[in-house]
């Protein structure tokens, strides 16, 4: 798949949570940021991305801009995210978000609608309703997914979410495809346990449990957090297994470097036979460091097994350095930077992103890959 077409896909897989914006000031944020994304070989087409924000009055709009190096060496749009958000009142907030594609005549065809309807409830109960349409040959939308969401407090420390997935059928309605079940416990010892369970239908009128991640994080102390998640499928017999285990670590040191540390075991390890074993397949490392000027550089490594040589243990197989420059104001450079290892064995650059942006900082890292695994 090309790179455009990649992230076209990236851009149309879209995460769900249930939130209501709070802006009771009224006041408004406005913000810009463009950058320039390419291949250092030239191998791959290189993307230049423009976005905006604006806010006002219980209203956000987010415009998002990608165009892609044509053939006669000039930047032409391909796809266009227009995100909209109004605050209908103090517990609802209803949000549109409409992808088009661009055609090289700059006439704009839309891909997919979707549409979010949350609402606090009060008592710690809050639901949404997430749709998702797409234009048939006609260019009439119609519904491929629905999504009802409804999380409340059970209990002191105990929040529960029930999840149901809804996509066509034969009769052209629409029925339940897939249930999640959340919940999330904080004990008083500071430990937060986890537990989301996944069903899918049978084909027969019944559900069967397909996966279930549980864990528990911990605040060991104020610079160190950890947290534990197990990964349970049936096996061959239809018995939950666990085939999957992720163990990490974040810590602050007293110079402030940040570091967070996520490491993966499997029983299916690459070029070896399974045997129901965990293994360690997997490492993910990021440490940001600040200057005292403010800026940040966060360089996140990736190992793996390699299938040709499983035995030999982890090798790195890739890298991304950011580095974040505050440039007066709000104002902001940053670069980033992706490695991958060559079949030779050497580290070469794939991929180099420079940004400009006055959005806000949050004081925030740039999230690493390890982070945005889980």
């Amino acid at each position: 798949m090309k790179l455009p077409a990649l992230i076209l896909v990236i851009s149309l897989i879209l995460g769900t949570q249930i939130a209501v914006a709070q802006d009771s000031s009224g006041s408004s944020s406005n913000w810009t940021s463009s950058s320039q994304q390419g291949s250092p070989t030239g191998a791959l087409n290189p993307i230049r991305t423009s976005e905006t924000h604006t806010q006002a009055k219980g209203k956000t709009v987010d415009t998002k801009s990608l165009e892609t190096l044509g053939p006669n060496g000039q930047y032409v749009p391909y796809q266009q995210v227009e995100r909209e958000s109004v605050k209908v009142d103090a517990t609802t907030l209803r949000t549109v978000e409409r992808t088009f594609g661009i055609g090289p005549d700059g006439a704009r065809t839309l891909v997919q609608v979707k549409q979010e309807e949350a609402h606090d409830l009060g008592g710690g109960e809050k639901s949404l309703v997430s749709t998702i349409l797409n234009p048939d040959a006609n260019g009439t939308l119609q519904v491929v997914q629905r999504e009802l969401q409804n999380s409340h407090q059970v209990g002191p420390g105990v929040q529960e979410t029930k999840t149901t997935v809804f996509t066509p059928d034969i009769n052209g309605g629409l029925a339940p495809a897939m249930k999640i079940d959340d919940r999330e416990q904080k004990n008083g010892d500071g430990t937060i346990a986890f537990k989301k369970s996944t069903q899918l239908p049978d084909g027969a009128g019944h559900w069967q449990l397909a996966e279930v991640r549980e864990g528990t994080t911990r605040q060991q102390d104020d610079q160190t957090t950890s947290s534990e998640e197990s990964v349970l499928r049936p096996d061959s017999n239809g018995n939950m297994a666990v085939v999957e285990r992720t163990v990490s670590k974040q810590a602050q040191a007293a110079s402030g470097e940040e570091s967070d540390t996520t490491d993966t075991y499997s029983v299916n390890v690459p070029g070896l036979a399974g045997d129901s074993t965990l293994q360690l397949v997997q490492r993910q490392t990021a440490v940001t460091n600040k200057s005292a000027s403010g800026q940040q550089t966060t360089i996140d490594r990736t190992e793996r097994l390699n299938p040709g040589t499983p035995t030999y243990g982890l090798q790195v197989t890739s890298e991304a350095i950011d580095i974040v420059r505050p440039s007066g104001g709000n104002s902001s450079q940053q670069s980033r930077t992706i490695l991958s290892r060559a079949p030779g064995g050497e580290m070469g650059q794939v991929w180099v992103d420079f940004s400009n942006s006055d959005k806000p900082s949050t004081g925030q890292a740039p999230a690493s890959t390890a982070a945005k695994s889980k």
